[in-house]
């Protein structure tokens, strides 16, 4: 079965606007390095993964430039969602800039970053807002729990924008199901649910794990379990996508042990929703060759 990967990202440190990349926190030193094209292709490849959606990882247009200069260059990026600054002034104006390259698909706010859990319903510009549905551009929200109800608002201002909730909005599984994220996470995901221009990926939980919750493959399955059916429930295999969120995964796994993981749940469905999950959804929305 082919596969697009819906969630991953390339970096050079060496660029010095990755500003959450800081040497003084231990746990990102595996991810302190170039990780390049030339780095993830034999393992696509492998895994018959045969497009990707490349993501922004720094708060900077000239990072999305960068990032659409590798996607010219690497026919397996089938598409680029790049950063830009909704709140400011000439947003409508780079959105327009940018949609000029047919590879750039979308915006990513770095919104779990961000000091204020609100910002997205405060602080974007109406005239960004319409650029980015006039111009046919997606919205990939990285948030947590606690932006859920303040994204929520926002999206009901904004009922034809085309959004997708990136990595299942972070549940927070090393704090266990009975901790306060959980009855949050659960109603906000079923309201985003009920939205039909809300989509989800299902990508970047292996990484909110306790070691102890991924000593095995069937430990790993059988934490993100939870997640899995929740979102199946609520979004259904169409608007569901899979991604690896590499190389941040690494951190917790390799490449192919998420994919496995995912592939034990997705592999129940029957084999057109599989396709969905795994190929059609991502390719559908953020309209890739």
């Amino acid at each position: 079965m082919t596969r697009i990967d819906s969630h991953q990202h390339f970096w050079n440190p060496a660029r010095g606007d990755y500003t959450w990349l800081r040497a003084d926190e231990p746990a990102l030193a595996p991810l302190l390095r170039a990780f390049m094209p030339c780095d993830l292709e034999p393992t696509l490849q492998a895994t018959g993964t045969v497009r990707t959606v490349l993501v922004q990882a720094a708060d900077s247009v000239a990072e999305t430039e960068f990032l659409l200069g590798l996607a010219a260059e690497h026919d397996f990026i089938g598409g680029v969602v790049g950063w830009v600054d909704l709140s400011r002034s000439d947003a409508a104006a780079t959105l327009e800039a940018l949609a000029r390259h047919p590879q750039f698909k979308g915006v990513r706010p770095m919104l779990q970053d961000l000091p204020d859990v609100d910002w997205i319903e405060r602080a974007p510009r109406a005239d960004a807002v319409q650029a980015l549905i006039r111009l046919g551009l997606r919205l990939d929200a990285l948030v947590k729990p606690e932006h859920l109800p303040s994204l929520l608002r926002f999206l009901h201002a904004w009922p034809d924008l085309q959004v997708v909730v990136d990595h299942a909005a972070k549940p927070q599984l090393a704090q266990g199901w009975h901790a306060d994220w959980a009855p949050l996470w659960r109603r906000c995901m079923a309201e985003l649910a009920a939205l039909p221009r809300v989509h989800c990926k299902f990508s970047g939980l292996l990484t909110e794990l306790q070691p102890q919750q991924r000593t095995s493959a069937e430990a790993c399955v059988a934490a993100v379990r939870p997640v899995w059916d929740a979102l199946l429930e609520g979004f259904g295999p169409t608007r569901l996508m899979w991604g690896s969120d590499w190389p941040v995964v690494t951190l917790a796994s390799s490449y192919d042990q998420w994919l496995a993981t995912a592939g034990v749940l997705i592999g129940q469905l029957p084999p057109a929703d599989q396709d969905a999950v795994w190929r059609s959804t991502a390719q559908r929305f953020y309209g890739i060759a």
